[in-house]
């Protein structure tokens, strides 16, 4: 059998899997009538939301795709397509198993206790996860066999990656836009004015939020781990079909080096469904002990294997060196994510609210900014020691070897917001004390994995997003044998300053229309307090269909400028400035976007822990002006974390994908 075709047949069990564990998650029960009505209503909220992104997605989409059959290929739009489809399906799929998750987890907490409680979660976080590497896998795997045996024609697949960084950067701003703006409304009006408890049933918002999370986090985090995951493994195809006959010589056969990538993310499915089994032994232990088991379990083995994978391969076992460096770098930016967003720093913040939110708002900034320290030493030491051992393949082999465990690492990061969800529903539906304890002491651990996904997904971004870039200048160079980027060239550094511009101008977009849909939420939910006789006192129901229709309303409406910017920058560089120009501004981009990602989210997250932490009952609890400046904090901390950092991530990428893909064609720039 031809080994073409073992990443299809890889990706096809790893959708079996996820078909399995889908299963193995709705035999738990769904509870009585009126929690399965709470769950029914946000499982629709979601699913229209869902509906009518893809909607706008799907108009812009084709439009992209006659725009590439018209200047590249058919092959490129075909495979453009198939990315933007892929990439859907995939934030589907996980939406689906999130909403059938969260009121089982539930109901599993009040039944069964915090075990069943975090098996259930797991189960419905591991669909999206193992969704995400298999079609990942299938996809890429498809257009490599069909594509892939000739260096020259190798780069239509540059069309699939484009095609998931489109949609992985509007699921990502229409989700992040979605979430906060309910996120927010309903806590400022909710908590803070009418002092009800958060998740009360008489808010309005509450639908919406819980709605946000799924949409946000699952969908949106989904799309953007899938989008790096295929881009690295493209990127490194596309190094290794462009790179010189002497540098390739020095690595092993062309061919080998082509295929690694898809070897090792074959490999890295393996691994990722061993750390879901052990985390499923370990479920009766500490919840957090039997994440990090599965964590670090999935990177150990999939070590093990690269190395088996490698020497079979015939290709330099200095590239298993970059594997490693890639792998480890990854391990330290959870660590170091972990350390900002649930270590000393958060109480610091938290014991800065006794002197007001000013204080808090100060300490939270310069929490993030001080995070951004060690992950990028990590960032460079990994491109540095890759670089060393492999040359610029080394690289995008790194980012590979960072990625290819996206199933685990996926699927602890979708968990967090099923078990959000589900304590909402035990809020909603009146389970009691107990059971809410329990889906909050999951919760808090899920805040904390999702930190740690974030950073984890930044530092993916940024070696994807380097991958992706060394293929543009080995892309160009094939066709403009002169090509270089020298930083003494004064239109390169015209390139870099926009690229360095570029996700602030994004930044402020996105945190603008937070606000601005926040606003309409806050009136909205006001004017039904005051209005809906009895709705306070607990005898009326909230309209919670016009909440959600307002956050659905305006994050899709809000999200197209962004999206649009990011598609059209590189060929309006490109075609004015030149392919030197454009060069210089996705390394201003990179660095920029990836400095900014790494401070908002941090910074977010530590606003949000901080809360969390004082309404344990420490320097106050609940309703203490040291709680009250926090929640300040965590209210601008929601857009920065979930909203416009994590956008960063998808802006890099996708500037360098669409440069990539229109790299053929810069030979006919206007000037330059």
């Amino acid at each position: 059998m031809d080994i073409a075709w073992l990443p299809i047949i890889f990706g096809v069990v790893g959708l079996a899997g996820a078909g399995l564990l889908y299963r193995l998650m709705r035999r738990e029960p769904g509870g009585e009538p009126a929690v399965a009505e709470i769950a029914e209503q946000i499982r629709l909220g979601a699913m229209v939301f869902l509906r009518r992104e893809y909607t706008y997605l799907g108009g812009f989409a084709l439009l992209v795709a006659i725009l590439l059959l018209l200047f590249l290929s058919w092959q490129s739009a075909l495979a453009f397509a198939f990315g933007a489809l892929s990439s859907a399906l995939a934030g589907y799929i996980g939406m689906i198993a999130a909403t059938r998750a969260n009121v089982r987890t539930a109901v599993a907490a009040r039944d069964h206790g915090a075990p069943a409680a975090l098996t259930v979660a797991f189960y419905g976080g591991s669909v999206m996860g193992l969704t995400v590497a298999a079609i990942g896998l299938l996809g890429v795997g498809l257009l490599y066999l069909l594509f892939g045996g000739d260096p020259t024609t190798v780069q239509m697949i540059n069309g699939f990656g484009m095609g998931a960084s489109m949609v992985a950067l509007f699921s990502r701003v229409g989700g992040g836009i979605y979430t906060k703006s309910a996120d927010v409304g309903a806590d400022l009006v909710g908590k803070v004015e009418a002092g009800i408890p958060e998740d009360d049933p008489r808010n309005p918002g509450v639908i919406a939020d819980n709605v946000g999370d799924i949409v946000g986090d699952v969908a949106g985090m989904g799309a953007d781990i899938f989008e790096s995951y295929c881009g690295a493994i493209i990127a490194t195809i596309i190094m290794a079909a462009m790179m010189s006959a002497s540098a390739a010589a020095a690595l092993g056969a062309r061919e080998s080096l082509m295929f690694l990538p898809l070897a090792l993310a074959s490999a890295g499915l393996i691994a990722s469904v061993a750390g879901i089994v052990l985390v499923r032994a370990f479920s009766t232990r500490v919840p957090a002990t039997a994440l990090r088991v599965g964590t670090m379990g999935a990177a150990l083995i999939f070590m093990l294997l690269a190395w088996l994978v490698v020497g079979a391969s015939g290709v330099s076992m200095a590239v298993w060196g970059a594997i490693l460096a890639g792998t480890v770098g990854g391990v330290i930016i959870g660590l170091v994510t972990e350390y900002f967003t649930d270590g000393a720093p958060v109480r610091k913040i938290a014991a800065s609210g006794e002197t007001g939110p000013a204080t808090v708002l100060i300490n939270g900034l310069a929490t993030g900014m001080y995070s951004v320290a060690i992950p990028i030493i990590a960032i460079a030491a990994v491109i540095f020691i890759a670089t060393w051992l492999a040359g610029l393949y080394g690289v995008g082999i790194a980012a590979v070897g960072m990625l290819a465990t996206a199933g685990i690492t996926m699927a602890i990061d979708a968990y967090g917001p099923v078990a959000d969800n589900a304590g909402g529903i035990a809020e909603m539906s009146g389970m009691g004390r107990e059971t809410r304890a329990i889906t909050d002491s999951l919760d808090e651990l899920g805040n904390t994995t999702a930190a740690i996904g974030k950073g984890f997904a930044i530092g993916a971004a940024a070696l994807t997003s380097l991958a992706i870039i060394s293929a543009f200048v080995e892309t160009v160079s094939h066709f403009i044998p002169d090509f270089t980027l020298n930083l003494s060239e004064p239109i390169v550094l015209v390139g870099l300053f926009l690229g360095g511009m570029f996700p602030f101008v994004v930044a402020a977009l996105t945190m603008t229309a937070v606000g601005g849909a926040a606003q309409a939420m806050i009136v909205e939910i006001r004017r039904q307090f005051r209005e809906i006789t009895g709705l306070l006192e607990g005898t009326a129901k909230p309209d919670t269909a016009r909440c959600v229709d307002i956050a659905t309303t305006a994050a899709l409406r809000k999200m197209v400028l962004p999206g649009a910017l990011a598609v059209l920058a590189p060929p309006l560089v490109g075609f004015t400035l030149g392919p030197e120009a454009l060069g210089g501004m996705l390394g201003g981009a990179l660095v920029s976007g990836v400095l900014l990602a790494l401070m908002m989210s941090n910074a977010g997250g530590a606003w949000d822990n901080a809360k969390k932490y004082i309404e344990k009952g420490h320097l106050g609890g609940k309703g203490s002006p040291a709680h009250k400046a926090c929640v300040v904090g965590d209210t601008v901390g929601d857009p920065f974390k979930d909203t416009s950092g994590p956008s960063m991530n998808i802006l890099v990428k996708l500037l360098a994908i669409v440069s990539l893909v229109i790299a053929p064609l810069l030979g006919y720039s206007l000037i330059g």
